[in-house]
């Protein structure tokens, strides 16, 4: 079990975790979600004891292994398939034990450990999961330096994957992956065999992944049973029933200072008067709703009609860069009115369409 106890952070003035605790269960996979800047990032780093917390403490069984996803992209000269096998430290060191050990006991003991770690089949589970995240038997084998920063960070998450920590720390995941890679993403998530931490803006994935929503807001975490969407829902309910009971105690509020200011001055209604303030000063508010998140509109000018049909077309058409082309045999018509998605891998030309439609190519 994860277990955070009172903890407690400052940034400057500011209290990012005020004396909050939660627990989650082993194998559990979580979604910590909450406004930009309420310190998500920052718990994931307290958690991986990357930063010291001003007061409380976090527990966990000491001997958990924890990955978290880091900001730098892998380079060199390596493969990207070295690259995931070297994350491994302790695999790395137990194949360089077992090439060096002369002691034929301390070798038994080493291959043991290997076997343990099922080595044999870790070349190939590297492999599986690179391609999971959009890379070819041929890419794998190629430099890490050949691929461009976003490419990179695939592989560094590969890596972390590869590492299986028994706590998965996982910040943006899917920043820099397709729908496809964000999609093997998600199933194997939900068969991973640790406990996970997932911060994310995809709602896809926070409902399709995790079982439990923590939720950050106002330097507390609150925990919820299922996916996002049963989290909102839940959410707004509380909210809901906070702000009818909040309207009860306003009300009654109201009625008794009533009494008070009417039957103050009155000799035979003063000790009334002045239990009923004593009432009312062991009234507990109640907490204000939390606030909702702004919705975000757009305002689109409206043409003039009458519009052409159709708006927009190319036949065998070809777009590309300095006289290289990335599309090409391109056949498209919009209409006014469609509502279209475009998906394709990293590098298939999706920004290139994008230009060409809004006459920057």
């Amino acid at each position: 079990m994860l277990r955070i106890d009172t903890l407690t952070y400052r940034i400057g003035g500011r209290v990012l975790l005020d004396e909050t605790s939660a627990a989650i269960d082993a194998g559990q996979r979580v979604g910590l979600v909450g406004r930009n800047g309420t310190g998500k990032t920052t718990l994931l780093r307290l958690i991986a004891s990357e930063l010291e917390p001003d007061g409380g403490a976090i527990a966990m069984p000491p001997r958990w292994l924890i990955g978290l996803t880091r900001q730098e992209a892998p380079g060199g000269d390596a493969s990207l398939i070295e690259t995931v096998l070297s994350a491994d430290a302790e695999l790395v060191h137990l194949n360089h034990a077992a090439a060096t050990a002369a002691d034929p006991h301390h070798l038994a003991d080493i291959h043991e450990r290997l076997i343990a770690k099922d080595a044999h089949a870790a070349e190939a589970r590297a492999a599986r999961i690179l391609a999971g995240l959009g890379f070819s038997q041929e890419a794998q084998q190629q430099p890490c330096r050949a691929f461009s920063g976003g490419w990179r960070m695939r592989v560094a998450l590969a890596g972390l994957l590869f590492t299986r920590p028994d706590l998965l720390l996982l910040d943006e995941p899917t920043n820099h992956l397709d729908l496809e890679a964000t999609l093997w993403l998600e199933n194997h998530l939900r068969h991973y065999p640790g406990t996970v931490l997932l911060v994310s803006h995809d709602r896809g994935l926070l409902n399709r992944a995790v079982d439990r929503i923590l939720h950050l807001e106002g330097g507390k975490l609150t925990l919820y049973p299922g996916g996002y969407d049963r989290f909102e829902r839940t959410r707004r309910e509380r909210a809901e029933l906070d702000e009818k009971r909040r309207a009860r105690q306003e009300a009654e509020r109201a009625h008794i200072q009533a009494f008070v200011d009417r039957f103050r001055a009155k000799a035979t209604k003063a000790r009334q008067a002045q239990s009923r303030l004593k009432m009312l000063a062991r009234m507990e508010p109640i907490a204000g709703g939390a606030a909702e998140d702004a919705a975000v509109r757009f305002d689109f000018p409206t043409p003039e009609p009458p519009l052409p049909s159709p708006l927009y077309a190319v036949d065998d058409g070809a777009v590309g860069y300095d006289s290289r082309p990335v599309l090409r045999d391109l056949n498209l018509r919009l209409d006014a009115d469609d509502r279209i998605a475009l998906l394709g891998a990293n590098g298939n030309g999706k920004s290139t369409l994008i230009k060409l439609l809004a006459g920057r190519l």
